[in-house]
């Protein structure tokens, strides 16, 4: 049997003016908490989007343009320049200094790595290149490989290859792509044959051979894999 709507009958004026009573009357009880409710919401929204676009966001401009110069003498390969300055311009050690969290400050940490590596301090470009945090997106993947390669090829350097097995997987996981994942590929099986793991050695050789035939590591694989058969 249905239940009855005990508002069934009554006069529609009647049902209205009971319902705009009893929110009324909530709102009497419950006012002040909805307002410091609202007002917490408020503060909490417009504090994230204030954060983004009236701190975080110039900050990330003021990183970009600090890194400019930097960039430059990287690209000409005059690494201590760009990663102290030159007293006028800014290096990339001045930008971590001033914008780190920033992502000009964060893909700085990654300049200055290799700019260490290539000035021979390994244990500073460990320390950057470790500083440095994966980011999302195409574009990014490129530079995550390569940051989880170049830390590799120190561990290799420092005789530490089981470590180094790690870093290389983590390079060849970070993107699919045919540029950097064969390149990882190959110096992971290389390290393999190092440690005399010649079964993991063969498998990352014939991915290469198996999913990048058209890279530059695929041209002479075959001689690595014969190589290894002969084990």
């Amino acid at each position: 049997m249905a239940t009855k709507n005990p508002q069934m009958g009554k006069d529609p004026e009647v049902v209205i003016e009971s319902a705009l009573s009893r929110t009324e009357e909530f709102f009497q009880r419950n006012g002040g908490n909805l307002v410091i409710a609202l007002v917490v919401v408020l503060v909490v929204v417009g504090g994230y989007f204030g954060y983004k676009y009236l701190y975080a966001a110039p900050r990330a401009e003021k990183a970009s343009d600090m890194m400019f110069v930097a960039q430059q003498q990287f690209a000409i390969d005059s690494f201590k320049l760009a990663l102290e300055g030159d007293g006028n311009n800014a290096g990339f050690l001045d930008v971590i200094e001033k914008y780190g969290s920033t992502p000009a400050g964060n893909l700085a940490k990654h300049y200055a790595g290799i700019c260490y590596l290539r000035t021979g301090d390994l244990t500073q470009a460990m320390e950057q290149l470790r500083a440095y945090k994966t980011t999302k997106g195409a574009p990014n993947t490129l530079i995550n490989a390569q940051n989880y390669g170049l830390q590799g090829d120190i561990l290799v350097q420092e005789g530490k290859y089981q470590e180094a097995v790690s870093l290389f997987k983590k390079a060849v996981e970070a993107g699919d792509n045919s540029l950097t994942t064969p390149c990882y590929l190959k110096k992971l099986g290389l390290v393999y044959e190092k440690l005399g793991d010649y079964p993991s050695t063969k498998s990352a050789f014939e991915r290469i051979a198996n999913e990048f035939p058209t890279s530059l590591e695929a041209r002479d694989i075959e001689k690595y894999i014969g190589r290894v058969d002969q084990q």
